[in-house]
């Protein structure tokens, strides 16, 4: 088995072949960890561990569909063959669920026309992957002296914000695929964290904020460096930081 030095912290992060992912990959590289970059495209992901490794950090590929059962086993296997640990997991992967639209836009996911096989898919990759990637590699988590686990989530997340009808958030079109899946994945943030407290797990969620991705087609007025900020924050907080927090770059984010 190939150890990393005893200094150098292992991370991996879905998603991480674009847009807010690969920010906090990048950003995580240069503060010395080692970083997996999962993708669900082995080229994808490649290339950009490869741009990683070109600006003298340590990155690997890995490909992890988080969906796909059978990619996420093989991807903890070979963290663990490779590494022996995991001090950081980054849930980043996640999709809208409407194509390349904002879920400001996504008139196809109001609640009282939506189509079911949607909301199940928006479910599959930004809840159940979650569980899924979680679970596969926590015992590696255990074995880390400091591990932490920051679920990437959004502001539109927010039942208080959200609910508001004088809010920021009060011209949103209703969603009953995109917005419930990330209030779904604080919950689930909140019962990890309740659940490892015990063991030095920190797990965390993160808002990174409007950025301008594929996902927005680029609409966003924060770049993925900015809205990565918060997620990296999260992903190095000493023994005495919060866990079952949800945050923004602003501070706490309400429930």
């Amino acid at each position: 088995m190939n150890e990393p030095t005893p200094q150098r912290k292992i991370a991996l992060v879905t998603g991480a072949n674009k847009g807010i992912g690969r920010a906090t990959a990048e950003q995580l590289a240069a503060l010395g960890m080692t970083v997996l970059i999962g993708s669900r495209n082995p080229r994808h992901g490649e290339e950009a561990a490869a741009a990683v490794r070109t600006a003298g950090r340590d990155a690997h590929a890995v490909t992890v569909d988080v969906v796909d059962p059978i990619t996420v086993r093989d991807a903890a296997r070979w963290i663990e063959a490779r590494f022996g640990r995991l001090d950081v997991l980054v849930n980043n992967a996640g999709i809208t669920g409407s194509g390349r639209v904002s879920p400001a836009d996504a008139h196809d996911q109001v609640p009282s026309s939506v189509d079911l096989d949607m909301v199940r898919a928006v479910f599959a990759t930004n809840v159940f992957g979650v569980i899924q990637v979680t679970n596969a590699v926590l015992p590696l988590l255990r074995r880390s002296p400091a591990p932490r686990v920051v679920n990437v989530s959004s502001h539109a997340a927010s039942l208080t914000l959200t609910s508001d009808p004088e809010g920021p958030f009060a011209s949103l079109v209703p969603s009953a695929a995109y917005s419930p899946s990330k209030t779904a994945l604080s919950a689930l943030t909140v019962q990890y964290a309740n659940e490892l407290r015990k063991d030095g797990i920190l797990v965390n969620a993160a808002a990174p904020g409007f950025c301008a991705t594929d996902s927005n087609n680029h609409t966003g007025f924060l770049t993925p460096a900015q809205g990565a900020a918060v997620v990296v924050r999260l992903a190095t907080l000493g023994a005495d930081g919060p866990t079952g927090g949800f945050f923004g770059e602003e501070g706490p984010v309400p429930w």
